[in-house]
């Protein structure tokens, strides 16, 4: 990257290079923003954008960097797209209606945070009108073109945020995901694709879908970028009524895509991809390439998601985009959408209550599918289609393309898709990771080794990736398993300190029948000694927890209570919580009860 680069030129805009040519001085926010504009308005035959800031609107951005050291600002001089149902200050918000469409007098939240950080908008990109479809293709503003074949669909609903970063044209965009909509299109386009634990990103300044499902997503180069970018983005806010405040330990600091520990992951025992044996094949190279990488693949019943799948488009879900448009006019909006809306027709609190019932059924059976699995692998979509093909059928073919994204957010999952290889028409094509809510930065770490190991491009823009910076952060991190037999039970006051180091719960058992259970003088915990002579088997958990973690962990534990070997009733030893001896004085012997719930409860 050079200042005496041609203007036509497609500049790395990956977020180690771009810092780098700003420390080097080889180009400046000023010069590399007005040649991306420049770029975006020569290709928008694509149809990515809906509003592009012109020089006037820029310069604010660009006068407020000029007084800022760039090392005092994460994102200096990052150029991003926003899709547009998310509000940019000044510029109408459409969701690609235009008799909707309002100027907003203040950032979305998440916009805000990003702007904070130094990064500058270029303007508010194209999508499936009120962010209904995952095709692109339903927009009164152009059909989203996909970034490698314009013949072929583009994916959406944040076809432009996708388009846009492909094409070099910004860093990164932000869209939004309630059925997939983040998934889809990042896949089709050669960019990763995260849809974030629910609440994560505020969702504050953003036109709803689905409320109670809507995520904000981001669309990135690399998983090494999305966690950077989710860091600064996952800003607690308090004015947005379904915000999630992040964990500690779901940070950038514990992301890497270097190494890995042995890791376990889904696979379903049954898929299909509609007949297309080219993404079948590219999902069963990735298989191959995690159990290289260090996975264990395991086969699991999928009909729990895809029953869960169905709830979606099939439930009373759609009453809430009916909610969320109704006050528009019905004239105003193409009639698909006017056509999905419809369905809401008829839905009733009883069904909406009965989906809810159901839904709680099927999650405690996807949740215990998961344990033990560091994700699931599963395809992002069966196939993809010709712009043609979606128009022949438009609410058939964009259902299958949901196949395996709908049920995320009902189930309250992070989720990253990643482009794994291209198919003999030039699309690329891509696979999804997913875990519980929470755990989006090792999920990332691990979307990343898959990712790195394709060594595709970025986007559609031609450059290979960087190699990462050394000793930024430490490597995912390994477990170790700790024993505990009181208030860090499950449901007990002190789990907390277990759960937001990440740990999770592998088997409830019990001790040997080699120990004593007391209660301590403070009545508030017990403790567990060993007495081969007098012993009984006590009642025990067993969490899994992250190395990294664990030091922090221990150093929390006030005397007398320590850690040492714990044996499991399996001849296993664990370590877990024991006492010295010294702490027994004035301590009540609980042993005939043999668990801490049991004593707790007695009256």
């Amino acid at each position: 990257m050079s200042s005496s680069a041609s203007p036509n030129e497609i500049h790395n805009l990956s977020l180690q290079a771009l810092k780098a040519a700003y420390a080097e001085g080889t180009i400046s926010p000023r010069k590399l923003i007005g040649q991306l504009s420049a770029q975006a308005r020569r290709q928008q035959q694509y149809n990515a954008w809906i509003y592009l800031l012109d020089e006037a609107e820029l310069e604010p951005y660009l006068c407020a960097l000029e007084q800022r050291d760039p090392a005092s600002l994460p994102l200096y001089g990052v150029p991003f797209a926003i899709k547009d149902n998310i509000d940019l200050a000044g510029v109408p918000t459409t969701a690609a209606c235009p008799d909707f469409a309002y100027t907003p007098s203040e950032h979305a939240a998440v916009v805000s945070a990003l702007i904070d950080a130094g990064a500058v908008p270029l303007g508010k990109t194209n999508l499936d009108q009120f962010a209904t479809g995952l095709v692109g293709t339903r927009s009164p503003y152009g059909e989203g073109k996909n970034s490698f074949n314009s013949d072929y669909i583009s994916g959406g609903s944040s076809a432009g945020s996708a388009i846009a970063t492909a094409l070099g044209q910004v860093s990164f965009a932000l869209g939004t995901d309630t059925a997939g909509s983040g998934r889809v299109p990042a896949v089709l386009n050669n960019l990763v694709g995260h849809k974030p634990t629910k609440g994560l990103l505020s969702t504050r300044g953003v036109v709803p879908a689905c409320r109670t499902l809507d995520c904000v997503s981001l669309f990135a180069l690399s998983c090494d970028d999305a966690a950077v970018l989710l860091d600064i983005a996952a800003c607690y806010d308090a004015a947005d009524p379904y915000a999630r405040p992040n964990m500690f330990y779901n940070r950038q600091r514990y992301f890497d895509t270097k190494e890995a520990a042995p890791f376990s992951f889904g696979v379903p025992s049954e898929l299909d991809f509609q007949g297309d044996s080219e993404t079948q094949a590219l999902f069963e190279r990735s298989v191959e390439r995690l159990e290289r990488l260090g996975g264990n693949a395991v086969s699991i019943a999928f009909e729990p998601f895809l029953e869960t799948a169905r709830l979606l488009y099939e439930g009373p879900w759609v009453s809430e985009r009916w909610l969320a448009t109704q006050h528009v006019d019905r004239a105003s909006m193409l009639p698909v959408i006017n056509e999905i809306i419809a369905g809401a027709a008829g839905k009733t609190a009883a069904d909406a209550f009965a989906a809810q019932y159901r839904l709680a059924a099927l999650k405690r059976q996807c949740d215990a599918l998961l344990q033990g699995l560091s994700f699931v692998l599963t395809p992002t979509c069966p196939r993809f289609y010709t712009r043609t093909e979606m128009a022949a059928q438009p609410i058939l073919n964009n259902s299958l393309l949901g196949t395996y994204t709908n049920f995320m957010n009902l189930l309250d999952y992070s989720a990253t898709a990643v482009p794994v290889g291209f198919t003999q028409c030039g699309v690329p094509w891509g696979v999804t990771l997913f875990t519980a809510a929470f755990d989006d930065i090792r999920l990332l770490s691990l979307a990343g080794l898959l990712h790195r190991d394709c060594n595709l491009p970025l986007g559609a823009t031609g450059h290979t990736p960087l190699p990462p910076t050394s000793g930024s952060a430490p490597a995912v991190a390994q477990t170790i398993e700790v024993v505990v037999c009181g208030a860090h039970l499950e449901g007990q006051p002190l789990n907390w300190q277990l759960t937001e180091r990440g740990a999770q719960l592998q088997q409830k058992t019990s001790s040997s029948p080699h120990y004593q259970l007391y209660a301590l003088p403070d009545g508030k915990r017990p403790a567990m000694v060993r007495d081969e002579s007098a012993g009984v088997a006590i009642e025990v958990e067993v969490w899994s927890m992250p190395h990294s973690h664990f030091g922090s962990f221990v150093a929390g534990i006030p005397a007398p209570l320590g850690i040492g070997k714990v044996e499991l009733s399996d001849g296993r030893w664990l370590s877990g919580f024991i006492c010295d001896g010294f702490g027994l004085a004035g301590a009540t012997n609980i042993s005939d009860y043999r668990s801490w719930r049991s004593w707790l409860s007695r009256c």
